[in-house]
């Protein structure tokens, strides 16, 4: 059994990459879906990594899953539909390298996992339970999907896996911000890890200080609270430890893929500390550890996509 596995999305970003000679707008297929992207950015960066989802029984799927294998993601727990197409996101890039995205995606072979595929897949030919499960929010917008990835929490929780959360707000996915933040809200429970960007925390805590936005979300029980503020770093809670960790500067090119590659480092080296002897995590290591994601994340924004713009641990560790 891999020692994390994601849960969620696995899709085509057709990425706006430039104009033709027209002005017309130069689109390219590349493979995400944010949990998808966690599962690559760790591997990337030498975790044991699995991805459980389902594509269509097409080409965009057929290339999706050739990917994640290029990139040593175990997919025994990826599933294709014969009924429905693999989901597409159109992503259009200003130019300050930021995004905006609509969906093809009702329904979107995404959404299609059941409970029972998922609880399957949870569990290993060997009969062990990862160290970490990471879920995003795109799976709750809809059913199966919704079901399926309530029901591959429960039972990591039942069996000691530390569950990691991303509520990843994509607008155009639910049917109002109301319902978006009430379904967002009912994981926060079940998370030992969360992630959240700084317009995320707003939505869900209704304060844009961080102190006491951090403090609200760890009162549902979260050890560690990761709120990422783009160009400046990122916000840490652990316990009743809070400190900015600043981020790197670098020529944008595209952020598509940067949150996910920051929670990719930092679910590699969370489940490293798990295996170690000294288990016991301190705010020092968490300095080191976000400063190494920040570093990561810094890397894909200076590249285009989101899975191809990832970088290797050697790029990571290079002055």
């Amino acid at each position: 059994m891999a020692d994390i596995l994601t849960l969620g999305e696995l899709l085509i970003d057709l990425t706006q990459t430039g104009t033709d000679d027209n002005g017309c707008g130069v689109f390219t297929a590349f493979p995400g879906g944010a949990p998808a992207n966690v599962a690559v950015a760790a591997a990337r960066l030498g975790a044991s990594t699995g991805f459980i989802g389902k594509v269509g029984n097409d080409a965009f799927g057929k290339s999706l899953a050739e990917t994640l294998k290029k990139e040593g993601v175990d997919t025994s727990g990826l599933y294709a539909s014969d009924e429905v197409p693999t989901t597409l996101a159109i992503v259009a890039v200003d130019e300050k390298g930021e995004r905006e995205f609509s969906f093809y995606r009702t329904p979107g072979a995404d959404t299609q996992l059941t409970q029972e595929e998922a609880t399957a897949a949870l569990k290993g030919a060997d009969g062990k339970y990862p160290l970490i499960l990471h879920v995003g929010s795109l799976s709750l917008t809809t059913s199966p999907s919704k079901e399926a990835c309530a029901a591959a929490i429960l039972k990591a929780k039942e069996n000691g896996v530390l569950i990691s959360y991303d509520p990843n707000y994509r607008a155009a996915l639910w049917e109002s911000e109301e319902k978006a933040i009430e379904m967002m809200k009912e994981v926060l429970p079940y998370a030992d890890v969360l992630k959240v960007s700084d317009e995320e925390m707003v939505m869900l805590t209704g304060t844009s200080d961080f102190e006491e936005g951090s403090r609200i979300l760890a009162s549902n029980g979260i050890s560690l609270v990761l709120i990422t503020l783009g160009a400046d770093g990122v916000f840490v809670r652990c316990g009743e430890n809070t400190e900015t960790i600043p981020g790197f500067s670098v020529k944008v090119a595209d952020t598509n893929g940067a949150g996910d590659t920051f929670h990719g480092a930092m679910l590699r080296q969370l489940a490293d500390k798990m295996k170690s002897e000294n288990s016991e995590l301190t705010f020092d290591d968490l300095r080191g550890y976000v400063t190494y994601a920040n570093k990561a994340a810094s890397i894909t924004c200076s590249r285009s996509g989101a899975i191809p713009a990832m970088p290797t641990a050697d790029e990571v560790a290079a002055d």
